[in-house]
């Protein structure tokens, strides 16, 4: 490794990825209200940090010293610098709402109201929207002076800590955010104000009516509680059943961060510590206001455009959208959709056209993340209403859709199909759909291999490419990774697709080593890779090696990438943070001039390579090779939201020269793919 290449922890990695979306957040280029969405989004994420990843930190604690050797496991340190990284972004993200967000909804006639702000209206407005909306749903838990051990409190709910003069007994409140908005139009005294309250300040107003006494002082908590749902012995009894209980467990769980109001007084803070049973790494203060996940839904009382993104309506397909048969279509040639920038219903369209024909036999897929209202779930209850068998693997351990996916998987049951859930050991994370259909003496595969879920609620957001393809060679490949999923066989020999956990790595460490003998060689010799999170350390060495050997490698790494190239290696990286959640993976190399170009379900984490089954899929259509290289070469050129990953861990903005063009990949792909449809609507520009 070079002097000024390093390597950083893959969780304060990913705090810095959260810094990412912070910065859009201050972003005065950045329309308000989105802005207002990217500290929602910074507030979910952290949450899920600690619920997660803070929640194994800490478990990690508990392994012997030497076992956490062998690891390298330093859970101690890496807490210590994650409570100082997450104060420091917390002071960010307060200065961004205090100081930004407020004055700018302000300008707009939108104020948010505290309690001693409100008129007379207002307050009479608050009084009765507290007893006839509020005050039902209240629960007021008393803590007496002499008391030893706190209440409950649910995980992520909201409470009000209130103390009282003369006193050291405490009451906790609970605010009813589950039930009702967190954001409360008020009625505004002239034209052009637009009066918002939180929810939180309506009960503060009422507390001393509804507790029936003084109170001197009121402090917001929350609390997060550990994610994991733990399952002792996957290859034994009910899964689903295990799953279920654990979905129940995981509201109870210990608690990974007892957030609280910052104003609280010390000897408070260090009584609730004692209440609840805290250590001081529970402990994280905040301001006055918590959740900010509730952001999503602030309300917006003026509908000025200007205060949102311009809207960008999936496109339609240039040839799918004529086709009137997709299975036809792709019979004769390869197909690719690129989300969220192209309509997703193409998906259900081509699941439907698979239940009207007689000649289909089975339609079979691979469900990871599935909405609450599923389109594609739909369609193939349709396809058993017509008679045909439908093969579901629906993965019931993908953390926090368990519900939904169990749900979906009774419901399949129900009409017919044949589920299977989980694999025992790994989770299944690659994307797949199987039609067969009865040709002549043969059975025709017909395949959809993506690198997103099949939701069509994130293809709205996450950006993703799905190849549909009637390639014999692929096809059959897919075929046997879902018989490895019924059983039938244990490792898909597969030449043409890469599966993991079997030969993923071991095939992309030998197209690593070619481009380095090429190097050696004196030949041209690069790699371009685009994907989520970059981890696994052999992986990393063998980008190093590669680097010292002369390939030129660029990546594109949204999330954790635990490898921070210098200005003296042949490794540059950039994350693009924009209005979409880029998630795909593509990877190229270069091949001697031959390039091949894959795409995939996985990162480059331990998790991925060896403890999921996953796909990376050749592209060999010259079309599609030509459109996707392109999509790729549009996002090397970002110079508007790409940030370099670099020792420095600043996440600075890589801007093009004086006079340059203004590139911004997103919005530039958008028009790229636009081009190819007649719509007459002008040009989007950044």
């Amino acid at each position: 490794m070079s002097e000024t290449t390093s390597k950083i922890a893959r969780d304060i990695s990913w705090l810095h990825f959260n810094h990412r979306v912070l910065q859009e957040a201050a972003n005065p280029e950045v329309p308000l209200y989105e802005r207002i969405k990217f500290l929602a989004i910074y507030s979910s994420n952290l949450d899920e940090f600690f619920r997660v990843r803070v929640a194994a930190l800490r478990s990690y604690r508990k392994l012997r010293k030497k076992t956490r050797k062998e690891l390298d496991i330093k859970p101690k340190k890496q807490l210590k610098q994650i409570r100082q990284i997450v104060r420091s972004q917390q002071e960010m993200f307060g200065e961004i709402f205090q100081e930004n967000i407020l004055p700018e909804l302000a300008e707009h006639g939108i104020e948010l109201l505290k309690p001693d702000e409100y008129n007379a209206e207002q307050q009479k407005f608050a009084h009765q929207y507290f007893y006839e909306k509020v005050y039902p749903l209240l629960q007021n838990l008393e803590l007496e002076s002499s008391s030893k051990k706190a209440p409950f409190l649910l995980n992520k709910a909201l409470y009000l800590i209130v103390t009282f003069p003369d006193s050291h007994d405490l009451s906790i409140v609970n605010i009813p955010s589950d039930k009702l908005p967190r954001f409360i139009k008020m009625p505004g005294s002239e034209a052009g104000h637009h009066p918002i309250t939180f929810l939180d300040d309506i009960i503060r107003n009422h507390l001393e009516n509804y507790l029936e006494r003084e109170v001197s002082g009121v402090y917001a908590i929350k609390v997060s509680r550990d994610a994991e749902i733990y399952i002792d012995d996957e290859f034994s009894g009910d899964l689903v059943e295990k799953i279920q209980a654990g979905l129940k467990e995981r509201q109870v769980g210990l608690p990974t961060r007892f957030l609280y109001d910052s104003r609280m007084p010390e000897d408070l803070v260090a009584r609730i510590k004692e209440l609840f049973n805290l250590s001081k790494n529970d402990l994280i203060p905040g301001a006055r206001y918590h959740n900010f996940n509730d952001f999503f839904a602030f309300p917006d009382p003026v509908g000025h455009p200007e205060l949102h993104y311009e809207s960008l309506p999936p496109l339609p397909h240039p040839t799918l959208e004529k086709a009137d048969s997709i299975l036809s279509l792709i019979a004769k040639k390869d197909q690719m959709l690129h989300f969220p920038y192209q309509r997703f219903d193409y998906v259900h369209r081509m699941i439907a056209e698979a239940a009207a024909d007689p000649q289909v036999k089975a339609i079979k897929v691979t469900l990871y993340r599935v909405a609450n209202q599923s389109k594609v779930v739909q369609a193939l209850l349709a396809a058993l209403e017509a008679g045909k068998e439908v093969m579901a693997f629906i993965e019931a351990k993908a953390r926090f859709d368990e519900a939904s996916n169990l749900h979906w998987g009774k419901e399949l049951e129900k009409a017919g199909a044949k589920v299977q859930y989980s694999y025992p050991g790994i989770k299944v994370h690659t994307k797949l759909l199987l039609i067969q259909r009865e040709e002549g003496d043969d059975i025709r595969n017909y395949a959809y291999l993506g690198t997103g879920n099949f939701n069509e609620k994130t293809a709205r957001i996450y950006c993703d490419h799905a190849l549909l393809t009637a390639d014999k060679k692929l096809g059959k490949e897919v075929s046997k990774i879902f018989k490895v999923l019924e059983g039938e066989i244990i490792v898909p020999k597969t030449k043409h697709l890469l599966v993991a956990p079997f030969y993923l790595r071991d095939r992309l460490i030998d197209m690593i080593d070619n481009e380095i003998e090429l190097a050696k060689a004196g030949k041209p010799a690069y790699m371009i890779l685009k994907m989520n999170s970059l981890e696994e350390q052999g992986m990393i060495d063998k980008l190093l090696e590669a680097s010292e050997a002369g390939v030129k490698i660029q990546m594109i790494v949204r999330g954790i990438c635990c490898l921070l190239p210098g200005p003296d290696s042949n490794i540059e990286i950039i994350s693009i943070v924009d209005r979409f959640l880029e998630h795909s993976r593509v990877l190229i190399f270069g091949n001697g001039g031959d390039e091949k170009i894959y795409t995939a379900s996985a990162d480059w984490m331990n998790r991925n390579l060896y403890n999921r089954i996953e796909v990376a899929i050749p592209i060999y259509d010259p079309d599609i090779r030509q459109e996707l290289r392109e999509i790729i070469d549009i996002q090397l050129a970002d110079n508007c939201k790409a940030r370099k990953i670099d020792p420095d861990q600043c996440n600075t903005f890589r801007t093009g020269p004086d006079g340059s063009s203004v590139n911004r990949a997103q919005l530039d792909i958008y028009n790229y793919l636009k081009q190819q449809v007649e719509i007459e609507e002008p040009e989007v520009r950044a």
